[in-house]
């Protein structure tokens, strides 16, 4: 989104920390505390405001609710602003709307509800108060979610509908090459969430002789590379483009809902065909074939695996969307901005 906008807007960045593995196209600023998920202040938050004046302001993946309730007391007093919401936080204190039984939540938040998905009372309590405070705050500014799942997740939470405008993720630096070696991948953080040991699981009931690699890291790195699967870290956009083009299929059996679930359409956009559960709204963009298995069905994950490494995927029409996605985005900005 930032080297879309930077080609015609003048775009400041404000981050809450920089680990150094993305460059930003526009200038930026390092506001400690902007990444907090507790409700401390940013110093120099407002500051940064008043000097670039800008015309509006849109907060991504913020969960520090002083932030957004600064945000929209701004917006209250007349700056344009909104907010996207990437995940669970703002509507979900727990697992991302899986409970700590292992089965899947279909209902909204509330303190009876969520008690049973925290052993500690105290910090469930705690975590709650948080996560009600962040939706409070995002309720009062119009918000961008990644699919239809996640707009009828917040509108389920109270959130206005009118309020909340789907606008997916495209694709996003993954060049032509070289294809890297043959095998099954999953991407992305290495964590019961995730679904790593479901991946596992079905590769082993599959049959499928390629080897499975992780790429990415977590909690759960040491005991794959011990159960011996090959674990490659993080990838850059490059190395993971290389992945992608070897692999005869990603596997993504997510226990958490996925928001969107790019990882699946990035592969899908390089001709690797995807096992996925039904998951959160991956449903959305999923080509279709092998068709998504039901959620949690370990048997099914593994019959699609099996069909996938046997077919080169169609990439869907939405990877390459990058042009109305922006259209869509900047039509939005016009209108909270007036012009």
């Amino acid at each position: 989104m930032l080297d879309a906008l930077a080609s015609g807007h003048e775009v400041r960045l404000a981050v809450g920390r920089d680990d150094g593995t993305a460059a930003a196209p526009v200038p930026r600023d390092t506001l400690r505390g902007l990444d907090a998920r507790d409700g401390r202040r940013v110093a120099g938050l407002d500051a940064l405001i008043g000097e670039f004046r800008p015309d509006l302001v849109h907060v991504h993946n913020v969960v520090n609710p002083q932030v957004l309730e600064a945000v929209a007391l701004r917006a209250e007093a007349g700056l344009p602003a909104l907010a996207t919401v990437q995940d669970h936080r703002p509507f979900c204190p727990g697992r991302g709307k899986w409970t700590r039984d292992g089965r899947r939540c279909r209902q909204s938040m509330s303190p009876d509800r969520c008690a049973d998905c925290f052993d500690d009372a105290a910090y469930g309590e705690r975590l709650l108060a948080l996560t009600g405070r962040r939706l409070a705050a995002l309720s009062r500014l119009p918000l961008v979610v990644l699919s239809r799942y996640m707009a009828g997740e917040l509108t389920a939470a109270g959130v206005v509908g009118d309020s909340i405008h789907v606008v997916p993720p495209f694709v996003h630096g993954l060049e032509p090459g070289p294809a890297g070696d043959p095998c099954v991948l999953f991407v992305g953080r290495l964590v019961e969430a995730k679904g790593v040991w479901d991946a596992a699981e079905a590769w082993r009931r599959s049959g499928v002789t390629l080897p499975l690699v992780f790429a990415g890291t977590g909690s759960a790195r040491e005991a794959l590379e011990a159960a011996g699967h090959r674990v490659t870290g993080w990838l850059d956009r490059p190395r993971l483009a290389r992945a992608y083009r070897g692999a005869r299929a990603l596997v993504l059996p997510s226990r958490w809902q996925e928001p969107f679930g790019i990882v699946g359409l990035e592969a899908a956009a390089m001709g690797t065909s995807v096992a996925a559960w039904d998951s959160g709204g991956i449903a959305e963009w999923h080509p279709g074939h092998p068709p998504l298995a039901p959620w949690g069905d370990l048997d099914a994950l593994a019959a699609a695996l099996r069909d996938a490494v046997e077919t080169r995927a169609t990439p869907p029409r939405s990877a390459t969307h990058r042009e109305a996605a922006m259209a869509r985005l900047l039509a939005l900005y016009g209108r909270l901005a007036g012009g």
